[in-house]
């Protein structure tokens, strides 16, 4: 997949500004991401309690809403931080994980949905379940493909005005109107725990940048397939390919 000018021009961007982005992500992904975030230039932070969180969210450029390991205390504290970054005018993106498939997660992100999520990031079946089209996937898998999903997609962002993104073989990045279209990455990118939560990580900051957030999201979605597809030439197996995932990220411009 070649870079294009607008996707080296939403590179260029992410690394002058280096958003700061408050990811209150699940406790599994937590270190994976906060390496994709530093790989492409930006600055992660993980700030969980809910004084802490409310203050930081405000302060941070972008924040980042992932259910993956939801418990009731951390839905207090998310919802908070939600509030203090709308207040701010700061950008946030939601990451369903497994909506769909669990009631108190389901319940929660139908909530925050009213509190504008600037972009919101799911694999199909978590898409379908938040659109309130499926019951979900298999726990945090995905039982459906991202093509089936686009409509869902759409309908999802015409009512929250958010970009949404749909992510699988081929990613689909849509406000309601516009749709762009990313294939590329590679199978290994499903065996290593946290590429989905990084993506959306990625589409948080980029959220936060200067220009159309339809393409800075699709942006984001380029820069993971591109990464993964250089990483497999050179992996082994998921953990040589988490390593050089890693290292093709950092060398994204170089390469381009």
């Amino acid at each position: 997949m070649q870079p294009d000018l607008l996707d080296l021009h939403v590179l260029h961007q992410f690394h002058s500004h280096s958003p700061l982005t408050h990811c209150m992500t699940n406790d599994v992904v937590q270190a994976f991401t906060a390496n994709v975030l530093l790989a492409l230039g930006a600055s992660p932070a993980m700030v969980i309690e809910a004084d802490e969180a409310e203050h930081f969210a405000s302060a941070a450029d972008a924040l980042l809403i992932n259910v993956g390991t939801l418990t009731a205390p951390r839905a207090q504290s998310m919802r908070r931080a939600i509030e203090s970054a709308v207040a701010a005018g700061k950008p946030w993106t939601l990451d369903p994980v497994a909506v769909g498939a669990l009631a108190f997660r389901t319940r929660f992100c139908q909530q925050i949905l009213s509190l504008k999520p600037a972009a919101i990031r799911g694999n199909a079946s978590e898409i379908l379940a938040l659109a309130g089209m499926s019951e979900g996937g298999r726990g945090v898998d995905s039982t459906d493909s991202a093509s089936s999903a686009l409509p869902a997609a759409q309908a999802l962002a015409e009512r929250t005005r958010a970009i949404v993104v749909v992510t699988g073989e081929a990613d689909y990045i849509t406000d309601g109107q516009r749709t762009r279209t990313v294939a590329g990455g590679d199978p290994l990118m499903t065996r290593v725990v946290g590429t989905g939560c990084a993506l959306s990580a990625v589409v948080a900051a980029s959220c936060s940048l200067p220009g159309d957030r339809l393409d800075n999201a699709a942006a984001a979605c380029k820069w993971m397939k591109r990464a993964g597809s250089r990483a497999a030439a050179d992996a082994r197996g998921p953990g040589s390919f988490a390593s050089a995932f890693l290292d093709a990220l950092y060398a994204l411009e170089a390469q381009a």
